[in-house]
């Protein structure tokens, strides 16, 4: 069995949570932490911004709408490859609505990590019937069976979604949202030239950026901000108290290898175990970290002090404008 890019990963950091635990008081790897209940303001998944907006080419003015993409009964039919204005090529459905992926899920091997209300916003595309048009290699498509059982298509091993708010064949309103949420190319990457800055952009898992605001500041993958809440706790050990419809106004960061860091502390940089079923979620200086669904773009900072409780981050785990 060929070993995944994200298991070799997560091997690496597993090694790291071995050596840096006595960071966070322990002698041995934290067990899992217990959650003690959202205290955050949940939001409403739905409505944290409809992301790039943009016409596939070849859309005809005029053209009726198509039949509501919330629908999860809607077949895939036969897909094929649109362009899209400031996006790129992207797979759209027999219908021509775009589909999407997202970051919290994963390829190698195929999970899906969005249920619930997250799949009323992202109905699941159905594999049954799904087939391959012209521009789309048969060889990746694929399927994926959910916790309900039904199946859900597959592109390069990344489920496949529609977007709510997308009613017209073209659209791709989706696009960027949140920084989670990213058209599906025909290759099964992110569809280039989006709002989190095209297609596998080459950038640190975790890095640095210097905001005119804030000063120096840990960004994710997609350069979005990065942030800690003040009700969590990082000693002894780290527990969020972000769960359920919080965590979808707060996505939480999923482990990032240290390797694929820069400018980030060495010391105290560890995953831990929910105890919620949403995994593992990576700290900084053993305090558990965060994106916010309402920043669109890389460079926004829009969840700087929301509530007087969130707050982004320095290299070092410290919270930015605000006391430990």
């Amino acid at each position: 069995m060929k070993t995944s890019w994200r298991s070799a990963s997560l091997v690496a950091s597993a090694a790291a949570v071995l050596a840096l635990t006595t960071a966070c008081g322990q002698d041995s790897p934290p067990a899992a932490s217990q959650n003690v209940g959202a205290t955050a303001a949940p939001g409403d998944y739905g409505s944290i911004g409809s992301g790039t907006a943009g016409t596939a080419g070849g859309t005809a003015t005029g053209q009726p709408s198509a039949p509501s993409a919330s629908s999860p009964s809607n077949p895939a039919g036969k897909l094929s490859v649109s362009t899209a204005e400031k996006v790129g090529k992207v797979v759209t459905d027999s219908l021509g609505l775009t589909l999407y992926r997202f970051d919290q899920d994963t390829a190698e091997p195929p999970k899906t990590n969005c249920d619930g209300d997250c799949a009323k916003t992202w109905p699941p595309v159905p594999a049954d019937d799904a087939e391959a048009g012209e521009g789309i290699d048969k060889a990746l498509l694929g399927t994926v069976t959910r916790a309900d059982g039904t199946k859900q298509l597959t592109v390069g091993g990344w489920p496949a979604y529609r977007y709510a708010k997308d009613v017209n064949a073209g659209d791709v309103k989706g696009q960027g949202v949140g920084g989670k949420w990213y058209a599906l190319a025909p290759d099964g990457k992110k569809a280039q030239g989006g709002a989190g800055g095209g297609a596998e952009a080459v950038q640190a898992g975790l890095s640095t950026r210097n905001d005119a605001k804030l000063g120096e500041i840990v960004v994710d993958k997609n350069g979005m901000t990065v942030y800690r809440f003040k009700k969590d706790e990082a000693w002894p050990k780290p527990v969020s108290n972000c769960t359920g419809a919080c965590l979808e106004k707060w996505p939480l960061v999923e482990p990032v290898d240290f390797n694929d860091t820069k400018g980030i502390q060495k010391k105290g940089y560890m995953i831990f175990d929910r105890t919620d079923g949403k995994g593992e979620q990576q700290t900084i200086n053993c305090s558990p970290i965060y994106t916010f669904a309402g920043d669109k773009a890389p460079g926004d900072t829009n969840g700087q002090g929301v509530g007087g409780t969130w707050y982004a981050v320095r290299p070092d785990g410290k919270l930015v404008g605000a006391s430990e």
